[in-house]
């Protein structure tokens, strides 16, 4: 590739992409605050799924921008900078958190003193499940991801400023560092705001269930914004279809993971028979939720493994978009399916409720999404145009 070739030309996202985030989250905030006129509580679980969606797609790309410092990739690199941009959605996160606070008796059974007199199985794991060290702990999630964004992310924006600047081995020391924490904070986060609805069932392998959600999220996110930029004229043209077969190839590769933790924890759990832990599994094989459940199956796992299963599924823009934006929706079908039987098992319902509520969840996650990435791409670069390995990066070919 010759050294005269503009390789990337600057082109400002346009305006308007911030206002259709603000009214999509405006639709979103004003039917959710019709839902917290109606039913406190049934609001709150809503508010938790999108905060848990929102937390994987901000941590999730917190995870891809590591993992390309770690391992030195470089067929990533056109990607990072809206990868890195996609993470910023980390600042909104505990902004989101706070409604919920407020309204924690609402959904956790834990902080009722009745049901933990009565339960000694509650009463064991009162030293952790207690409302202060919960907070405390999610305190300390949010302070280190805010950290090690700016550490990461931060780092690579300077980049643009000073071009002599290559911080590429520090930050893979720093990814090192990053990566058992990632594992141990997101962990405590899918145990605190998940598994401890029900404050009886445990699931040793819950943490990696809900990482492999949250990398799905990050990554059909990714796919379809570099598609829909590469289109538009707002990335390098030289990105070709060995660069999206990768995006491909990833989204696949975690479809089949997902499906197999998941497989593998409901396997466990069926074999070893323990009430402690099948009651969970049971709430979800009730009534209708039964077919919620099969549903799984399919619109997580076959409709997407099947689309991406040929190699020229994984290089079609088209059909990367499509399948893209279906994996990113099913990961609120899949937190649905966690969150929302612990709320109507409480109100003595048998089923899936679906409202104006419940509607209010993609409007305020992907408004959301569309505003971080509206406000942390202004005045940059959409790639990372002086990181040594960029030239490179764009003659990848498989």
């Amino acid at each position: 590739m010759s050294n005269n070739i503009v390789l990337y030309e600057k082109k400002a996202l346009p305006t308007k992409i911030t206002l259709i985030g603000i009214a999509v989250f405006a639709i979103g905030a004003g039917l959710l605050g019709i839902g917290f006129a109606n039913d406190i509580a049934r609001a709150s679980y809503n508010l938790i799924i999108a905060f848990m969606w929102l937390f994987s797609i901000g941590f999730g790309a917190l995870f891809l921008v590591a993992l390309e410092h770690l391992v030195g990739a470089d067929w990533s690199v056109p990607f990072r900078r809206m990868t890195e941009i996609i993470a910023g959605v980390l600042f909104i996160v505990p902004i989101l958190s706070i409604p919920l606070f407020i309204n924690l008796d609402q959904v956790f059974v834990w902080l009722n003193p009745q049901v933990v007199a009565l339960d000694k199985y509650v009463q064991n794991k009162t030293p952790y499940l207690n409302q202060s060290f919960f907070t405390i702990r999610n305190i300390v999630v949010f302070v280190i991801m805010i950290v090690f964004y700016l550490l990461l992310a931060g780092r690579s924006f300077k980049q643009d400023k000073n071009p002599k600047t290559n911080s590429n081995k520090l930050s893979a020391k720093v990814s090192a560092i990053f990566m058992p924490i990632f594992a141990i904070s997101l962990t405590v986060v899918g145990m605190d705001w998940l598994m401890s609805l029900e404050p009886k069932w445990f699931s040793t392998i819950f943490g990696v269930y809900y990482f492999s959600g949250s990398l799905l999220s990050a990554l059909s996110l990714l796919t379809f914004v570099v598609i829909v930029l590469v289109e538009n004229g707002y990335l390098s043209k030289y990105i070709n279809e060995d660069h999206y077969y990768n995006l491909g190839a990833l989204m696949f590769a975690f479809i089949n993971f997902w499906a197999y933790i998941a497989f593998s924890q409901y396997l466990l759990i069926w074999y070893a028979n323990i009430p402690d832990e099948t009651l969970w599994f049971v709430d979800r094989f009730n009534g209708s939720w039964w077919y919620m459940s099969m549903g799984l199956i399919f619109i997580r796992f076959a409709i997407p493994y099947l689309a991406l299963l040929t190699r020229p599924s994984k290089s079609n823009p088209f059909r990367l978009k499509i399948i893209a934006i279906w994996i990113f929706l099913t990961h609120y079908y899949d937190l649905y399916w966690i969150i929302m039987p612990e709320y109507t098992k409480k109100n003595g319902l048998i089923g899936p409720v679906y409202g104006i509520t419940e509607l209010s969840v993609p409007f305020i996650v992907i408004g959301l999404a569309i505003l971080a990435i509206s406000i942390f791409s202004r005045n940059r670069n959409l790639m990372a145009i002086n990181d040594p390995k960029f030239k490179k990066s764009l003659e990848f070919h498989l």
